[in-house]
């Protein structure tokens, strides 16, 4: 066989089979829809629409808490009748959703449909870290980290064309960016048929037993951490911009900086960082890293208010891209310890209550940065960066009562990353 052919090095780089090519097309084309509503989506409801700012901010927050409800029994229904099945049912949903948003005129209806759509948003993404495991079970931590770095790209590439639209500012334009993302999750849903059907694992002896994921207290104990690990998301998207632009010199074109240098840094190193994080012993000393690493950001980011125009310019970008790193540590420890300390039988249920976890320091967060941070300035910076290490911290200690406790074929599986059954036609 000649080495090194085209197609052939292509087709690695995306994935090592046509499952992990299939999931990872899937995942990019619903975030490229995700990059392209999520931009401009409140806009639309505002100045489209006509509806308050406030409105628009309590109906999106009374979604997302309501779609807090449907993660773990999602992920259950996930792990009962297969991950791609529920997925696809999801984003069909989210689909029609979606598509309804274009009908919205008041708060009443965007309250309800948003709802509809977080519901069913939450469900996929439990049933989305199911399939997960059953599809990359060849080396999962290069499978996890060539996934994210598509799932990124896909964020980027969504973002860039939302620009457009939000240049045009027009209804018509809007109109274009919902319909596009509603297009996005049926085109997901499409694809996920060329994956094989993936047969439920849990088994018979589990079903007294049907949240385990609740009363498994150090998986329990890592999704609190998780949870506020996540934190350090909104510092890139809310609390450095507004940093930048109310107390530094910085010039203006750091804010639009920010993100660009964060998506690059993932998309060009998350591969290469996150192929080597395999186990849970690798994600627990990869969360420690972690917040080191933010450790280390956070302060850079309180210089920049002490700094003249070109050096805060210049820390801006060097404490992103120290983040930055930080992010692709910390999303790798969450793959590995968030898969490897879930049993097989119950992953969509484990990563329904990690979602939650998640999803719940995220609405958190917002009020957290700008009422610590931006209210205590540089001593909130580094508090913020003290609270990131300290968390990273306790990752070890979790990975390893949570490996003390499984049983020993879970145990094994962990060591190894994880092999799980494969899937039946």
């Amino acid at each position: 066989m000649t080495k090194g052919r085209p197609p052939g090095r292509m087709a690695h780089i995306a994935g090592s089979n046509r499952s992990e090519r299939v999931l990872i097309l899937a995942s990019f084309v619903n975030r490229v829809g995700n990059g392209l509503f999520n931009t401009a989506s409140a806009l639309y409801f505002t100045l489209v629409v006509d509806l308050p700012a406030v409105q628009v901010g309590a109906a999106l927050t009374i979604a997302g808490l309501i779609g807090l409800l449907s993660g773990i029994p999602g992920g259950h229904l996930a792990d009962r009748r297969g991950p791609r099945t529920v997925m696809m049912l999801a984003l069909a949903v989210q689909a029609v959703a979606m598509s309804a948003l274009v009908l919205v005129e008041s708060w009443a209806g965007l309250t309800v449909i948003a709802a509809v759509d977080q519901l069913a948003a939450a469900t996929a993404g439990a049933a989305w870290g199911a399939l997960v495991v059953r599809v990359g079970t060849d080396r999962p931590a290069l499978f996890r980290a060539k996934l994210r770095t598509y799932v990124n790209l896909g964020v980027v590439l969504g973002t860039v064309g939302a620009g457009f639209a939000v240049a045009a500012n027009t209804r018509a334009a809007y109109i274009v960016l919902i319909l596009g993302n509603a297009a996005s999750f049926a085109l997901c849903a499409l694809l996920l048929f060329l994956l094989p059907h993936y047969r439920a694992l849990a088994p018979s002896s589990q079903e007294g037993r049907r949240w385990i994921a609740l009363t498994d207290r150090p998986f329990v104990a890592f999704t609190v951490l998780h949870g506020a690990m996540g934190l350090q998301y909104p510092v890139v998207s809310l609390l450095l911009p507004i940093w930048i632009s109310e107390h530094t010199d910085a010039p203006r074109w750091t804010v639009a900086a920010v993100s660009a240098i964060n998506a690059g840094v993932c998309v060009l190193l998350q591969t290469r960082i996150g192929s080597r994080i395999e186990t849970p012993l690798d994600g627990g000393r990869a969360f420690r890293t972690a917040g080191l690493l933010f450790l280390l950001s956070c302060p850079m980011m309180a210089l920049t208010a002490h700094a003249p125009a070109w050096a805060a310019a210049g820390l801006v970008v060097a404490a992103i891209s120290v983040h930055s790193l930080g992010e692709i540590w910390e999303s790798s420890a969450g793959f590995a310890l968030g898969f490897g300390l879930a049993p097989d039988h119950a992953q969509g249920q484990y990563q329904g209550l990690l979602g939650l976890g998640f999803s719940a320091g995220q609405a958190l967060a917002p009020a957290i940065l700008t009422t610590v941070v931006l209210g205590m300035g540089t001593t909130g910076w580094l508090l913020l960066g003290a609270f990131f290490a300290a968390v990273g911290a306790v990752g070890p200690t979790v990975e390893r009562w949570g490996t003390r406790t499984r049983s020993p074929q879970e145990a094994a599986a962990a060591e190894t990353g994880g092999e799980p059954d494969q899937a039946h036609a």
